[in-house]
């Protein structure tokens, strides 16, 4: 029995570290469209867009590489 609920609290913990990660993406989306309606410029507007995200793949796998 221990180890069902072992499976089921890490099986959770994996869901919910999943989860944030989405969450994570959709919030650095969102900020960079909002920091591209605040800048005004197209061109400008898509290379803050671009920032956020590189920024934000640069910690997401800079993190799983320390594991």
């Amino acid at each position: 029995m221990a180890t069902d609920s072992q499976d089921r609290s890490s099986q959770r913990r994996a869901n919910l570290r999943t989860a944030l990660v989405l969450a994570s993406v959709a919030l650095a989306f969102f900020v960079g469209i909002l920091a591209t309606r605040f800048v005004g410029d197209g061109q400008s507007g898509i290379t803050v867009l671009g920032g956020a995200i590189m920024l934000f793949l640069l910690i997401a796998i800079g993190r799983n590489l320390r594991k």
